[in-house]
């Protein structure tokens, strides 16, 4: 699914109006009875009870008039409440006003607290949010800030115009305050806040409604934004020729663990493996390897001289590293690692003495919190291509900032990031986040709450690490890899339950579910 920000959004409206005589109040015309026929469709008992339009001065508040003029045609009981005088209203919003009066319509002009208790009563069966659009980017306050908490609290169900009010289009961020939409009508494409935590939880169920805009403006614009749905990823699913042989598919070598952490190394491992790697070799320390080795049969492993601390030392290390990398397709370093100066030192050798050109350099778990030690900016030093793969407080620490900064605009935080490294960056969490640094952002749609569970992140790693060394470019070994790894745990909340299921059991669930996928399974 393509998505827009507020500028794309803009651009859309003006291509389509201005070059390709696209009629602007046609649009809104469009988009307003969308919005109503949305809401009566779903709850069809409410028009007759009664509907209330709270209404901005933008265009947004015209859809709105639109939409309350459409439901009123067929019946309904509607009252808008407008919060602005009508002498503020402009071009299409004033027309859109106007032809709502003309066919009877009335509304009451909202200033303060008391005009909004006054429009809430009596309670209506639904509320249509119509307040600010895409193009909001300050904080809300005074009568609007009002408005939105006396919708949250009333209790209706809503249908949002465009956005759910006080929701910021590029990022998700909330504007100090957001309408809680059941249901958001969006026109043309979906945009970034209506699929980007905490935006997403105030926009409900999206509804993306065709009003017309020029096909040949969206091919202008050319945006780069995709929610990764199944569709978008099937086709990098590759199928196995008939006369193949292991050599054909991939040979990562995981860089992990440490005494207490060697379930990382084979969590990290048996993901490499069960995503269809052809070999896998994993370089743990001694301090480890027989626990790894016994772990998984089918894993190659390459013991490593032990620091004091259980984990790697580095000097010996990079030594050995040197003379077992041939033949390596990708390299996947981090998870379960230790923070310690020793993995400090061997995640600078990684970057500066490690990477190639046909071998891509994954970095995760402890690997990026000793590259936050070492300076984010180390990564432009690589020869290669990099992935960094954090969650919410390993971005923090990269970037400086708190866990809260990260999560309150993910789409930023992994920008950010991006710009400073020049690196791939997926931000994992609740609707994980990938940005190229040509300015790609995908944000990936499967995944749900049972994943927050020890392990998967090593998991995770594994399996695009084996994407990677497959020689799919790092934009869709992302894609596909953290889709499907959210693809297989919605199909273990469904079969065994949303709370329990384990990392392992994800593992073990993906040749299953890449053959689901494959096959068409949604």
């Amino acid at each position: 699914m393509i998505l827009l920000n507020a500028a794309q959004s803009r651009e859309l409206d003006r291509l389509s109006r201005d070059k390709y005589a696209v009629a602007s109040y046609a649009l809104m015309t469009r988009a307003g009875e969308a919005v109503a026929l949305a809401l009566a469709h779903r709850w069809p008992d409410a028009p007759g009870a009664g509907v209330l339009v709270v209404a901005g001065k933008g265009n947004n508040g015209g859809d709105g008039f639109v939409a309350a003029r459409r439901l009123m045609r067929s019946g309904a009981r509607v009252r808008v409440a407008l919060l602005a005088s009508v002498d503020e209203l402009k071009d299409d919003a004033a027309r859109a006003c106007a032809d709502f009066r003309t066919d009877g319509g009335t509304l009451a002009e909202v200033r303060d607290e008391a005009g909004i208790a006054a429009a809430m009563n009596p309670k209506p069966a639904a509320l249509i949010d119509a307040i600010f659009g895409t193009g909001l980017n300050a904080p809300i306050a005074g009568v609007a800030r009002a408005a939105i908490d006396a919708i949250n609290e009333c209790g209706a169900p809503v249908v949002a115009v465009d956005i759910a009010s006080g929701v910021n289009a590029d990022s998700g961020a909330i504007m100090g305050a957001a309408v809680r939409a059941n249901q958001t009508v969006t026109f043309g494409y979906a945009k970034y806040g209506h699929v980007s935590y905490p935006g997403a939880a105030r926009c409900g169920d999206l509804e993306v409604a065709e009003i017309g805009f020029a096909p040949n403006a969206i091919a202008e614009i050319a945006p780069r934004g995709r929610f990764v749905e199944a569709s978008e990823v099937r086709p990098l699913i590759r199928p196995r020729a008939a006369e193949s042989h292991k050599g054909d598919y991939g040979h990562p070598l995981i860089i992990a663990g440490s005494t207490g952490k060697s379930g990382a190394a084979v969590l990290c491992a048996r993901g490499a493996l069960r995503m269809g790697a052809g070999l896998v070799t994993a370089a743990i320390p001694e301090s480890v390897a027989a626990i790894v080795a016994s772990q998984q049969a089918e894993l190659m492993t390459e013991p490593m001289p032990s620091g004091s601390g259980g984990g790697f030392d580095t000097a010996s290390t990079i030594a050995r590293l040197r003379e077992i990398l041939s033949g390596k397709s990708a390299i996947v370093a981090g998870p379960g690692l230790g923070l310690t100066e020793e993995t400090r030192r061997l995640i600078d050798f990684l970057i500066t003495d490690c990477t190639a050109h046909d071998r891509p350099l994954l970095i995760d778990a402890d690997g990026l919190n000793a590259l936050a030690a070492l300076g984010p900016s180390l990564v432009r030093k690589a020869r290669g291509l990099v992935v960094l793969t954090p969650h919410p407080g390993e971005m923090a620490r990269l970037l400086g900032c708190t866990n809260a900064e990260v999560n309150a605009d993910r789409i930023s935080a992994a920008r950010t990031l991006a710009d400073a490294t020049g690196a791939c960056v997926l931000l994992k969490g609740s609707r994980s986040v990938i940005v190229a640094p040509d300015g790609t952002v995908h944000v990936n749609s499967s995944g749900n709450p049972g994943m927050a569970t020890p392990g998967m992140g090593d998991a995770l790693s594994g399996m695009i690490g084996t994407l990677l060394g497959q020689g799919l470019a790092p934009l869709d070994a992302l894609a596909l890899g953290v889709f499907i790894h959210g693809y297989s745990a919605d199909r273990l909340a469904r079969r065994i339950g949303a709370v329990g299921y384990l990392a392992g059991d994800l593992i073990d669930d993906l040749p299953a579910a890449l053959a689901a996928l494959a096959g068409g399974e949604r």
